[in-house]
Order: C-alpha cells, then sequence, then structure tokens
C-alpha cells in the first residue's frame, strides 16, 4: 500500500515532519510511505488558478495525493487552529477529486493541540467519506530535535505503536475498498 505521509508545518525541523520520516523507516514490509513536507511551496488556492491555470506545484502536489492509497497527516497546532499551510493544501485538494474517498488517518507529534485537532477532524471528515476519526497516533515529541526523535522512536515501544497504527490503516482501508 503506498501511504502520503503530510507534514502540517512548514518548520525546518518540525517535529512533526521527523515523526513521519521516523514512520517512513520503521513501515512494515508492504508499505511504501512516502513524506510530503514542502506545504510552503504551494501557492495560496484560488479558483481562478484551477484547471489550465494550475501551478506546476500544486499538479506535483496533487499527483502525489492521487498515486496514494490512503494519507496519514501529522500537523502541529498554530494560535489553537489548521496551520494556514496546511489548510490551503487541504484547499487545493478539495477543490479536485483524487481526495474524494481516500481513506485518511491523523498521527501527532505533541501531548496538546487538541483545538486543532478537532478542527482538522472535521475538515478531513467533510473532505472523505474515508477518514478514520478514531485511528490516531500520538507521540509528544515537543522540544526534541529530528536527530532525537528518530533515535527515540527505535524504542520497542513506539516501534510497535507505529507499526500498529499503520498495519490498522492499511487493514481498515482495505475494507473500505
Amino acid at each position: 500500500m503506498k501511504i502520503l505521509a503530510i507534514s502540517g508545518s512548514a518548520r525546518e525541523a518540525s517535529t512533526n515532519t521527523a515523526l513521519l520520516l521516523a514512520m517512513k523507516e520503521i513501515a512494515p514490509t508492504g508499505i511504501d510511505l512516502s513524506v510530503f513536507y514542502r506545504l510552503d511551496r504551494l501557492p495560496v488556492f484560488s479558483p481562478d488558478l484551477e484547471g489550465d491555470s494550475t501551478p506546476v506545484e500544486v499538479d506535483r502536489f496533487l499527483a502525489l495525493v492521487a498515486d496514494a492509497d490512503g494519507i496519514v497527516i501529522s500537523s502541529p497546532e498554530y494560535v489553537h487552529a489548521i496551520p494556514g499551510g496546511l489548510k490551503n493544501a487541504i484547499d487545493w485538494m478539495v477543490s479536485r477529486f483524487e481526495v474524494i474517498g481516500k481513506p485518511i488517518a491523523l498521527a501527532h507529534a505533541s501531548h496538546r493541540g487538541e483545538d486543532m485537532l478537532a478542527s482538522l477532524r472535521l475538515v478531513l471528515s467533510t473532505v472523505s467519506d474515508s477518514f478514520m476519526q478514531d485511528l490516531f497516533l500520538r507521540i509528544p515529541l515537543i522540544g526534541k530535535h529530528p536527530h532525537e526523535i528518530a533515535e527515540l522512536l527505535r524504542s520497542p515501544d513506539h516501534v510497535l505503536a507505529i507499526e500498529r497504527f499503520l498495519s490498522d490503516f492499511v487493514a481498515r482501508a482495505g475494507r473500505n475498498n
């Protein structure tokens, strides 16, 4: 199964991106997980830029979405809300067909962020009828650097939690198709 993992952070040393990159390394056999973490390169959504006017960066991003069998999103909370870059990417996806019916689940690299998560769950349940609201991976990593995170996530408990999350995602995505 091909999973596109999207980081909702534009920060270079993002804990969410580091979590997703570690998930890529830990993913069980049969799961091809790729990480997209350059939401800052997508122009602001405008209906005027759809169709033949769609920017190349957006076409590339939407091709990744279309090619994936499912999506995992990990995002920080900014001012109790979904970060602008992630909301912008969702706006680009929802204006097209690539994400419709696509299995989606959330991972989170913080012990906080409930307001953003509630809002993101609402948005994603509107975007895809295959959003797995109750499938959720949370590993608090705030204050750690990406190299520390990679090491921390190699612990047996974290490896098991990530493998279980990804295996559950694949199993449930398969039932939905």
